[in-house]
């Protein structure tokens, strides 16, 4: 977490800011999230009076709700911004947004922008929270969180991700989900390879690559797919779709020589039939809802972090 500029609350922009210890406390606060999410009223008043405000640029499903749903449950009170009919299409600028926003007494905006880098600027412009819900092609951290949660119940790796070995096949060049997924399992110790064709990775990629998914295959712990991400190409990337996944996809071929002991996963939407040719539901380690449920669990803990300011779980703040 990171102070605000104008010395306001901390706030989430990406796993490399949080750093290890962070991303080992937000593991632990999500225990206690997930056994509040057991209960049969799934709610506790931690952070009652407090206010959050979604701010999506982008289209959302998964995360716009994980994140609504977990403030609910923290008994926080929440503002959802539609930019598509808001004052930004009379020509107001997104700095005036925030501001008018924060203005109504918000205490966390959770911010989706289509520019790399705006939920920095914004952090800059508020003495409000800032939770980076994705930017660009940048970074997405609680996903990056909420991945490293699931690999850590599934595996039960509590004490960290030693000898745990990750390919993260696919998109990776467009992919902010890579990029936070990639870091926050290399902080708990996992070893992480990409493996895409060259024209899919960054110019200079933060993990060891390989173009041969098949020789890493069988040494693999966990096998995170990614969707190719082709509204943020602007040229061809690859020959065509069926080669990719001939070469990149979890086909069934490869679906039957992975250990049972091995997890699946892939952040959504799945592009059936491209980086996925099987129904996951029918693979023994398949985590793709596991993940979406986790994810309420990390968003409360990450929310809890930011706002509870020392607060009970139970009690809230007095």
């Amino acid at each position: 977490m990171t102070p605000t500029p104008s010395g306001g609350s901390a706030s989430l922009l990406s796993i490399d800011e949080l750093g290890a210890d962070g991303v080992a406390r937000i593991m632990d606060l999500a225990d206690h999230m997930a056994e509040v999410n057991r209960r049969p009223n799934p709610k506790v008043p931690a952070l009652r009076g407090k206010t959050v405000c979604n701010v999506f640029f982008e289209d959302s499903t998964r995360t716009r709700l994980s994140f609504e749903t977990a403030a609910k449950r923290l008994s926080a009170d929440t503002m959802t911004f539609a930019a598509s009919q808001s004052s930004l299409n009379k020509g107001e600028s997104l700095r005036d947004t925030i501001e008018t926003i924060g203005a109504m007494g918000v205490d966390a905006f959770v911010v989706r922008h289509g520019s790399s880098g705006a939920p920095w600027m914004i952090d800059g412009w508020t003495t409000a929270s800032v939770v980076n819900a994705g930017d660009g092609w940048h970074a997405h951290p609680t996903q990056g969180l909420l991945d490293a949660y699931t690999v850590r119940t599934a595996l039960g790796r509590a004490a960290g991700f030693d000898g745990v070995r990750i390919g993260i096949v696919g998109d990776v060049k467009h992919s902010r989900v890579a990029r936070s997924t990639a870091a926050a399992f290399a902080a708990l110790g996992a070893d992480v390879v990409f493996v895409a064709p060259r024209t899919l990775l960054p110019p200079v990629p933060s993990m060891p690559t390989t173009e041969d998914l098949d020789g890493v295959l069988d040494d693999l712990d966990v096998l995170y797919l990614l969707r190719m991400q082709r509204e943020r190409m602007t040229e061809a990337l690859v020959p065509s779709l069926r080669e990719y996944t001939a070469r990149f996809g979890l086909t069934p071929e490869r679906a039957a020589r992975l250990a049972d002991h091995v997890l699946v996963m892939h952040p959504g939407p799945m592009n059936r039939g491209v980086e996925i040719a099987v129904d996951p539901s029918e693979l023994p380690g398949a985590m793709i809802t596991k993940q979406v449920a986790n994810g309420i669990a990390v968003r409360m803990a990450v929310l809890f972090d930011i706002l509870g300011g020392g607060a009970s779980l139970e009690k809230g703040a007095r």
